[in-house]
């Protein structure tokens, strides 16, 4: 696989990740005892920790506090933030020859002396193929998952290869309640149907976005699929974030794996 110099790979990075590969290298991980037996077994060496990250500043959104709206400059902004820190991953992966990188983890980092500028971390390992086969995803890029080694072993012997961490997001302003709703509302149970109207529609955006992902990305399925939610903007403004892995069936053959009982011992 070519290892050519990749523009989003930093010189300080590119040269720990050469360090990993020239003479008797010594990789690291951020996998456990448990993930990296299994990854082995299931015929994928690591080569090294890579990681991506983008700092972003994050523009200026006007909203109507009296209307449910998706806060369009502020779901771009974290959209683009979260592309960049994973495209920069992806490609310390290929600077290693990587086929993928397994266990991902995308991360916020908020600082208090950049009052309007985020930061995203991703970091996971990158792991190669030992069959000499490649499977990067159809695009050249190298797979990458959030899927822990255990899962990435399942999935693997049932004849299934991640294609890549999918995403989507949305940035929504939950409208103000009326004085006379609030009043009408007080001391008794009651639906608040601007709050769930708005919060549905919110968790529906961010899960449509991440399932057309991985639709371009021609894969079969997504799995491992999570929705979760920030409070970044006050106290009306929310953001739901979900993230999965898309995934692709390439050995329909595959010998399914029977699950075995296991007794605890401590009662």
């Amino acid at each position: 696989m070519s290892t050519a110099h990749n523009p989003q790979v930093s010189d300080i990075a590119r040269g720990r990740l050469d360090g990993s590969r020239a003479g008797r290298p010594c990789f690291t991980s951020d996998l456990s005892v448990n993930e990296f037996v299994l990854v082995n077994q299931a015929g994928f060496e690591p080569l090294g920790m890579v990681m991506g990250t983008s700092v972003y500043h994050v523009g200026i959104q006007p909203a109507n506090w009296k209307t449910s709206q998706e806060l369009g400059v502020l779901t771009q902004a974290m959209y683009n933030v979260r592309e960049l820190a994973m495209s920069r991953l992806e490609a310390e992966a290929a600077e290693l020859g990587a086929d993928g990188v397994v266990g991902v983890v995308l991360r916020p980092m908020n600082y208090a002396f950049l009052g309007e500028v985020i930061e995203y971390v991703a970091v996971g390992t990158a792991v190669r193929a030992t069959d000499g086969r490649g499977y990067r995803a159809p695009d050249g890029r190298p797979f990458s998952t959030n899927l822990s080694g255990q899962d990435f072993w399942t999935l693997w012997q049932h004849g299934w290869l991640p294609r890549r961490l999918v995403l989507g997001n949305c940035v929504y302003h939950v409208a103000h309640q009326s004085l006379r709703q609030s009043m009408s509302q007080m001391g008794r149970n009651a639906e608040m149907p601007i709050f769930t109207q708005a919060l549905y529609d919110a968790r529906e955006l961010a899960m449509a976005r991440m399932q057309y992902e991985g639709q371009q990305l021609g894969a079969d399925g997504i799995v491992g699929t999570f929705v979760d939610d920030f409070q970044y903007w006050g106290e009306h403004g929310i953001e739901f974030f979900a993230t999965g892995t898309a995934v692709s069936r390439i050995r329909p053959d595959a010998a399914p794996v029977q699950p075995t009982l296991t007794m605890p011992l401590n009662g």
